[in-house]
């Protein structure tokens, strides 16, 4: 436990919104976050971020009418579907894992541009990301921000609506120990048991929240909480 790279945090939280960005994205903005202006990553997706406190949520989609350019995102769900973890060594995580025996592939180099003092910038990004998912029903994988000034913008940070930080995921399944078990694994982290029988894996000042659920064959991400500065922990709505 705890390689080179250390325990993993969430980085962000993927919503997906397929074709539908110019659809949804006034409605997310009229909650009261700001959101980033739309970018087009050097794979061919494009996304809008919601900055937070230690994460982000980030729309993920492709341009309405054309077909998406990323094979591992293109029979995603709408909505929350996957699950990004920060690494402060991409390379070290990628060893890790696949001397655990994950299939796990090649550290990949991720760009978009970004708007940084007014000037057009690159942001870029080590990724690592799974052959074959490790975590039934969670699409998840790793990110190191080599310009994480690009995307912490104390501009972007600030929201109408007091949003400040995610502090929960809730997913369920019928097995949550075990759900539990495997994403600490991958995560590097150490889960726990609640009262309940729900299960809790930390992710740095986040936690993934597993609730049981009497439903066969059940993995599913349910949804995010966000703290707010006045201290009301809300659920993120991204109106589908």
């Amino acid at each position: 436990m705890t390689g080179k790279a250390g325990p993993a945090e969430l980085d962000h939280a993927v919503i997906m919104v397929r074709d539908r960005m110019e659809e949804l994205a006034p409605g997310v903005e009229a909650q009261g976050y700001t959101l980033s202006e739309t970018a087009t990553h050097n794979l061919g997706s494009w996304n809008r971020l919601i900055v937070l406190e230690h994460a982000y949520i980030e729309l993920l989609g492709w341009p309405a009418g054309t077909v998406p350019a990323r094979k591992e995102i293109a029979d995603s769900p709408l909505g929350l579907e996957a699950l990004v973890l920060r690494t402060q060594d991409a390379q070290a995580t990628y060893d890790r894992l696949r001397d655990a025996g994950y299939a796990v592939n090649p550290v990949q180099k991720l760009t978009r541009p970004a708007i940084l003092d007014g000037q057009q910038v690159e942001a870029r990004f080590d990724t690592v990301r799974f052959a074959v998912q490790p975590v039934p029903g969670i699409r998840v994988y790793f990110c190191q921000h080599l310009t994480p000034e690009c995307v912490w913008q104390p501009a972007l940070m600030r929201h109408a609506n007091g949003a400040r930080a995610i502090t929960e995921i809730a997913a369920e399944a019928q097995d949550p120990a075990q759900l539990a078990r495997a994403f600490a694994r991958v995560a590097d982290t150490l889960p726990s048991a609640c009262d309940d029988g729900s299960w809790d894996v930390p992710l740095g000042p986040a936690r993934l929240h597993i609730s049981p659920t009497t439903v066969a064959d059940v993995t599913a991400l349910r949804g995010l909480t966000v703290v707010h500065h006045d201290g009301r922990r809300l659920p993120f709505r991204s109106g589908l």
